[in-house]
């Protein structure tokens, strides 16, 4: 039996990468003006410092320029929100990303709102998912972004086709699929109420395995031929689908690895919509 080819997201962030920063050379050769991205960390998280640091390399080597602020932990929302308020107002600023999680204490839905759509390159402000839902300029959440390039590289159209998306977080699930209702899909959600979660996978000819919970998704439910994008990330370098995924290779006919699949492409995407925020703010 054939076994589901890779998608490698690895290698398609990396050209996406380089794409960005020949994008970025040439709108500084042009206007003088860098890209810059400005990242904003509530507390020290170890894996949420680890992610930023991160980020900040990928943003260099792109030849976008990163500017941190770290705030402490005890930050309130109004204090998050006239730090955000300051960088949307600041014009050598063009992108911003609030890392999350960032306290129970903090309203995180108010703090995204105090960044200015044109500058909110991880598309989690309600304008952006506005965009995404009806199709109009704007800036994706950088997941689904990246999700929905990672299925045009492997020649995937949604038109037609039935998606389920398991999860609704509100920068990941939600937006999905509206990017796939947006290309023709028919969209089922499912979340952590839904009966008979298998019954539902199994018609699916477009799984999108988003709710962080580790092997939720059993290998034998993929139906056959089908694409599965594992875009959960657990402990240990597991995703949500099958641990082994050995049974869903079997029965798909892509699959994304994890690591190595959605979680390159996030960043890429973060990168590439910072460099065009730039250019549509310089007006280059």
């Amino acid at each position: 039996m054939s076994q589901a080819r890779l998608m490698d997201g690895t290698g398609l962030a990396r050209r996406i990468v380089d794409e960005t920063a020949k994008r970025a050379a040439d709108l500084t050769e042009r206007t003088g003006v860098a890209p810059c991205l400005a990242t904003v960390l509530v507390g020290e998280d170890p894996a949420s410092v680890t992610y930023v640091r991160m980020k900040q390399n990928r943003s260099r080597k792109a030849g976008i320029e990163s500017r941190h602020v770290a705030l402490p932990a005890g930050t309130t929302t109004a204090e998050l929100i006239g730090t955000l308020t300051e960088l949307s107002a600041d014009p050598t600023v063009h992108g911003i990303l609030l890392q999350h999680p960032m306290g129970h204490h903090i309203d995180e839905r108010a703090a995204f709102e105090a960044i200015a759509p044109e500058k909110d390159v991880d598309g989690v402000t309600l304008a952006s998912f506005s965009a995404m839902s009806f199709g109009l300029p704007g800036f994706a959440s950088c997941t689904p972004g990246g999700i929905m390039r990672l299925l045009d590289e492997y020649d995937v159209d949604p038109a037609g086709k039935r998606a389920v998306v398991v999860g609704r977080s509100a920068i990941l699930g939600k937006p999905v699929g509206m990017l796939l209702l947006g290309r023709d899909a028919t969209v089922t959600y499912c979340h952590s109420r839904t009966a008979d979660l298998s019954a539902v996978v199994r018609e699916a000819d477009i799984v999108v395995a988003a709710v962080g919970r580790p092997r939720l998704i059993r290998g034998e439910d993929i139906k056959p031929g089908a694409v599965v994008v594992d875009a959960g990330y657990n402990p240990g370098n597991i995703g949500d689908v099958d641990v082994d995924f050995d049974s869903a290779r079997e029965r798909a006919s892509l699959i994304t690895p994890v690591p190595g699949g959605v979680g390159p492409m996030t960043i890429a995407t973060l990168l590439a919509q910072t460099v065009e925020a730039a250019t549509r703010q310089t007006g280059a």
